[in-house]
């Protein structure tokens, strides 16, 4: 018998109402990648993988003064390619992806980046995150990318259920209008990194008395709820430790 997912705690209605609570702790919400155009939105977001986006805003004017397109960068030297990314850590297998997904990029497509999920998501150290991310930021096609904090935050808050990116996406993207998705994304992404962190700040969060993390931390129903600080809830928050590598995003 095949197995089930588990089901969303929030119904599509609730989900709705607090992504819309959250986008107004988080107005404006957009990536944090600087980019001018699908190929540098396309490799910043391959350097990003467990790199801050801070990080790779201070190396990709660098990169991209060098290899200013893809036909550039499909004809990068590796080491040289290396030395400009290594701050973004793993440089090596970024800078085999970036080789493999420009040469890819210039032999099948033209030297444009594809505007389809279906070809994004075929190019070397490109996964439905980045293709998602690349699809709602750079061509204005909705989105909505699932990474660790939207994992996290929308787990915590009872919006989407399991720790499979692809059903949390289709839980999420099942919820709300087509053209909230990228946007609701963000949302997810900003409120995981500066609020939903893996030790949570509940007390600044706008939707805590509808979250169920809170509930079950906070709630009257909690043995010792009284008893307990933020700070106390946050350290029981399991963190999931895996081995660090550099998945296709």
């Amino acid at each position: 018998m095949a197995k089930r997912s588990a089901k969303p705690s929030k119904s599509r209605a609730e989900t709705r109402r607090l992504l819309a609570a959250l986008e107004t702790q988080h107005p404006g919400a957009d990536t944090e990648l600087r980019f001018t155009n699908p190929y540098e939105l396309l490799a910043a977001t391959i350097l990003s993988a467990q790199c801050t986006d801070a990080r790779v805003n201070e190396v990709t004017p660098r990169l991209f003064a060098r290899y200013p397109d893809a036909r550039a960068l499909a004809a990068a030297d590796l080491a040289e390619l290396e030395r400009l990314i290594q701050p973004t850590g793993f440089f090596r297998a970024k800078a085999r992806s970036l080789v493999g997904m420009a040469t890819e990029i210039v032999e099948r497509h033209g030297g444009r980046v594809p505007g389809r999920l279906e070809d994004l998501v075929e190019l070397p150290g490109v996964g439905r995150k980045t293709a998602n991310v690349v699809l709602g930021h750079a061509f204005g096609v909705p989105g909505l990318p699932v990474d660790r904090h939207v994992l996290r935050v929308a787990n915590r808050i009872g919006i989407a259920a399991g720790d499979d990116p692809v059903e949390v996406e289709a839980q999420l993207t099942a919820a709300l209008p087509r053209e909230r998705w990228t946007v609701s994304s963000d949302t997810l992404i900003l409120h995981g990194r500066r609020v939903c962190k893996p030790r949570p700040l509940c007390d600044r969060c706008v939707v805590r008395r509808a979250c169920d993390y809170f509930e079950e931390e906070w709630g009257a129903a909690t043995p010792k709820a009284s008893t307990k600080s933020p700070a106390t809830a946050a350290r029981r928050t399991p963190v999931r430790r895996t081995r660090r590598r550099v998945p296709r995003r």
